[in-house]
């Protein structure tokens, strides 16, 4: 049971005003929550709660400690029952659990959706408790007997995936009442301080030119061509980010605490181990695209930002201008139904299908677009539940990266959709599979719209911007995942000082940026805002996995017969019931290969000489 599914993805934001804060963006959408419930006190969620309260019970009452004998039944009373009933309340818990964190995350800082979110949390905690015995008593069910279930009761055999997968978890696992403390507590432990964190972040402003100014907005100035402007909204950043360090860094020295010890009481080996396992890759896998992306910082990130540095006339960068615009961007502003129009030709022009489900997050407001004072920085594509649908969060401003994310985000949407017919046990897509179809989706749009661009100079702007985008999504990542790596090692130690987590913070950046970037005085509080250290620790790795494995997938995908999108879209329903060597294998590609890393990165090493090749012409 995950009753918390929102906290995966926890750059989330308000629900309010469709209007749009500059009229030639057009009216900017806002999701429709209400296809969840209507409202927070509305009777539907409240007689949901009850009904699941009341389910959770009877659950616990009909299979608790009666796992083993139903694994030798079938039909009624088997296990395939047991897990279909699981299965449903899975789907609820879920459902209401999505609601009450949407809800919290549409405004932070109103008291009243704090509270209602952290009643619900408490609600669904104790109801997931008597849950909990479910997957550890399933998993003392001994492996012969659990097969031969499996093989006799269709029931059962449709999730074998599950219980595959499940299994997996076994040497980890502890005795039930440490597995029921552990649950227990973690409201008030990781919980709590993921929830600091959010609502520390929402509160923050930043002043510039006598204005304060919400996170998002602040840091979408970094992208201003005045240089002044820039450098403004960096020492802003700056500024806050240091008035708050204390706690900042209480938070990631408690967090890091409660991972060591959860760790150490499950037994893993390695830091990052737990999450290798959540997302069912070796952590040889990880290591290999770590070492090939690390080897690769003079060819891609040193090397891209020494041509940018002279294309702006200057000896260095200064590290706020590490995305600044080119002089050949354009300036004018994309309306929002000029980015529609953009990402859903480029999705039909690969498959009609593909267009179809992206529709559908606009025709029925399962998009919230505006940027506003309140809203949480970011963006986001939450699966809720199966029985439910997908949301989008952007915060759209019109520039040519917010058209990127769109197609992003609904490459995420489209995927959550496919995925969801495996069923909530079955539809969540491990984090180093689930970055695929965002970073495709990026990659027909990027492709579609280069392919219509004829001028030298809006193409190598376009290109420009695609290779930012990708180092930012892959050596910036893996820069992050090494700073956790750094971090969460020296814990271990005893607390870190916030001028400590600084320098290892400098440390991976000055290493992965390149000698082109000057890395001047304030830019070492810059970890603070990272919402994936606080939520997600070491999730990272998944962006730069994802978008090498796009980078290979894209190349089959452009000499490929016809045939490719039919295998493209078994991979996306697959969701979480294959494992990423089986989903990869029809189409030639094998990530244990210590050669495939290089050819995703390779792409990119290529765009850039595609921009030296234009800068000589």
């Amino acid at each position: 049971m995950n009753p918390s599914r929102p906290a995966l993805h926890p750059v989330l934001a308000t629900a309010a005003s469709g209007a749009a804060a500059d009229p030639a963006l057009g009216t900017l959408p806002v999701w429709k929550l209400s296809d969840l419930y209507p409202a927070k006190d509305d009777p539907a969620f409240t007689a949901d709660m009850e009904k699941a309260e009341k389910l959770s019970l009877a659950f616990e009452e009909k299979w608790k400690g009666k796992l083993a004998e139903a694994a030798t039944k079938t039909g009624a009373g088997g296990i395939g029952e047991a897990l279909k009933e699981y299965e449903a309340l899975d789907d609820l818990l879920g459902k209401l659990g999505s609601f009450a964190g949407l809800t919290y995350f549409s405004d932070t800082s109103n008291p009243a959706n704090g509270k209602f979110y952290g009643d619900v949390q408490a609600r669904l905690t104790d109801m997931s408790s008597h849950l909990l015995f479910f997957a550890l008593e399933l998993n003392r069910v001994d492996d012969a007997v659990m097969d031969a279930c499996m093989d006799r009761d269709p029931a059962a055999g449709h999730y074998r995936p599950w219980i595959i997968d499940l299994r997996k978890d076994k040497p980890f696992q502890l005795d039930d009442k440490l597995e029921q403390l552990f649950l227990d507590k973690s409201m008030t432990s990781a919980a709590a301080f993921n929830r600091l964190f959010d609502e520390t972040m929402a509160e923050l402003r930043f002043e510039v030119d006598g204005e304060k100014l919400p996170l998002e907005v602040t840091l979408n100035m970094l992208q201003e061509r005045d240089p002044e402007v820039r450098a403004k909204a960096a020492a802003a950043l700056s500024k806050t980010f240091g008035e708050n360090l204390r706690v900042f860094t209480l938070i990631t020295n408690t967090l890091a605490k409660d991972k060591e010890i959860s760790d150490r009481w499950r037994g893993f080996e390695d830091i990052a181990d737990s999450r290798h396992l959540a997302n069912r890759v070796e952590r040889e896998v990880v290591d290999a695209l770590a070492e090939a992306v690390q080897q690769a910082y003079p060819r891609l990130s040193h090397r891209y930002y020494a041509m940018k540095a002279k294309w702006l006339g200057m000896e260095q960068l200064n590290y706020w201008d590490r995305n600044a615009p080119l002089p050949e961007t354009p300036n004018a502003l994309i309306p929002w139904p000029e980015a529609k129009s953009m990402v859903l030709d480029a999705y039909r022009g690969f498959a009609p299908e593909m267009a179809d489900i992206a529709g559908r997050f606009f025709d029925e407001e399962w998009i919230d677009a505006p940027a506003r004072p309140g809203k949480a920085p970011g963006a986001f594509a939450h699966p809720t539940v199966p029985s439910a649908h997908p949301y989008v969060l952007v915060n759209y401003m019109g520039k040519p990266r917010d058209v990127m994310t769109l197609a992003h985000e609904l490459g995420h949407g489209v995927h959550q959709v496919l995925a969801g017919e495996q069923g909530a046990l079955m539809c969540q897509t491990p984090l180093t599979l689930a970055e695929t179809a965002s970073v495709f989706g990026e990659m027909l749009t990027f492709r579609a719209l280069l392919d219509k661009t004829k001028d030298k100079r809006e193409r190598k702007a376009m290109l420009a911007q695609k290779v930012e985008d990708m180092i930012n999504t892959v050596v910036r990542q893996i820069a992050f995942y090494q700073f956790e790596r750094k971090l969460h090692t020296a814990r271990k130690d005893g607390e870190l000082t916030s001028e400590q987590i600084g320098e290892l913070w400098l440390s991976v950046q000055g290493e992965s940026l390149g000698p082109a970037i000057k890395i001047s005085e304030g830019y070492e509080t810059w970890w603070t805002y990272i919402p994936h250290f606080i939520h997600s620790p070491f999730y990272v790795y998944a962006y730069a996995f994802g978008d090498c494995l796009v980078n290979s997938l894209y190349a089959v995908y452009e000499n490929a017969a016809p045939g490719f999108q039919q295998k493209y879209f078994e991979l996306l329903r697959a969701g979480g019931t294959k494992h990423h060597s089986e989903l990869l294998k029809p189409f030639g590609l094998d990530a244990t290969d210590p050669s495939f890393w290089s050819k995703g990165l390779s792409m990119i090493e290529g765009l850039i000489d595609e921009l030296e090749a234009l800068d000589r012409s």
